[in-house]
């Protein structure tokens, strides 16, 4: 029997096949793989079977395919990402997956308000054509630095934004990208919003955030001190045993991918040190190995 909740990590899609093969020793379960605004030249077709060779040989599963752009302004480096998103839909199958994950970007340097009737309108037509392919679509929770008066990527970062994006667009295949960290930097408890919002929440990205509130207390949150740093599961404040029964208890059979290259003390030489800590802490949290009962 396979894990219902399995463990693993994000890959970048043009290095898949080359990463995975370095890394799937560690005993990494799933692999989400991603864009950063366009797929560019990829060869979809000839990747998605170069990692699912793969997968078959060492027996994971691809999660999620990402791309991570602003697919509602269609400028500059932002070009193809509406395009990708239309490829990866069509070719999700290929790798084995029904999900694509991304930004639901917004009309920059505007409120989340004034981004709903073009985000209606670009993903009303994406939901119908993932539905058609069986697909579903996630929505990561970063805010990429924005608020709710202002941003360049992303509204999906507060609960009230995903009420109204739910509201008009009420899609069953669309949904969250979620994780506690981009929570926390916000100084939101991930807990409760994780209970209250189990239904919409399609994958979840391994992200832990430690807060100062030491700091917070003496400087605040616009003071010259960080308050808040992004950190490798195991090293944050998160309860992830919390987390994943909490899951576990809404029936989630999905993945926990985890997002490194955040952390500001496992990085560098420390990278991987930091991601198999996390790997293995997170099946701890899982409640370790499946072990069959007794007959």
């Amino acid at each position: 029997m396979q894990e219902d909740i399995r463990i693993g990590t994000l890959v970048g899609a043009t290095d898949a096949v080359r990463v995975i093969p370095q890394i799937i020793k560690h005993g990494f379960e799933s692999f989400s793989l991603t864009f950063w605004q366009t797929t560019g030249e990829t060869d979809l077709v000839e990747t998605a079977a170069r990692v699912r060779e793969l997968a078959a040989e060492h027996h994971f599963m691809i999660s999620s395919v990402g791309i991570f752009g602003n697919p509602l302004t269609g400028t500059g480096d932002n070009a193809d990402t509406l395009a990708s998103w239309e490829r990866l839909i069509d070719h999700a199958h290929l790798f084995g997956t029904d999900m694509v994950s991304g930004f639901t970007g917004r009309l920059t340097g505007l409120p989340i308000d004034e981004s709903i009737p073009k985000f209606t309108e670009v993903f009303g037509e994406l939901s119908k054509r993932a539905a058609d392919k069986g697909v579903r679509i996630a929505f990561e929770n970063c805010s990429m630095d924005g608020n709710w008066q202002t941003g360049d990527w992303n509204i999906a970062h507060n609960p009230t934004a995903w009420e109204k994006m739910f509201n008009a667009v009420p899609a069953d295949n669309l949904g969250l990208e979620w994780e506690p960290c981009h929570q926390m930097v916000a100084l939101i408890d991930p807990i409760p919003q994780l209970r209250k919002w189990t239904d919409k929440i399609f994958h979840v990205h391994g992200k832990d955030a430690t807060i100062a509130w030491d700091i917070i207390k003496e400087y605040g949150i616009h003071g010259p001190k960080p308050y808040v740093w992004h950190r490798t599961p195991g090293f944050g404040d998160t309860n992830w045993t919390d987390v994943i029964t909490i899951l576990r208890q809404a029936g989630y059979k999905g993945t926990i991918d985890i997002e490194g290259w955040h952390d500001p003390v496992y990085r560098d030489e420390l990278e991987m040190t930091g991601q198999v800590h996390a790997l293995q802490y997170l099946k701890h949290c899982r409640g370790g190995s499946f072990i069959p009962n007794p007959v």
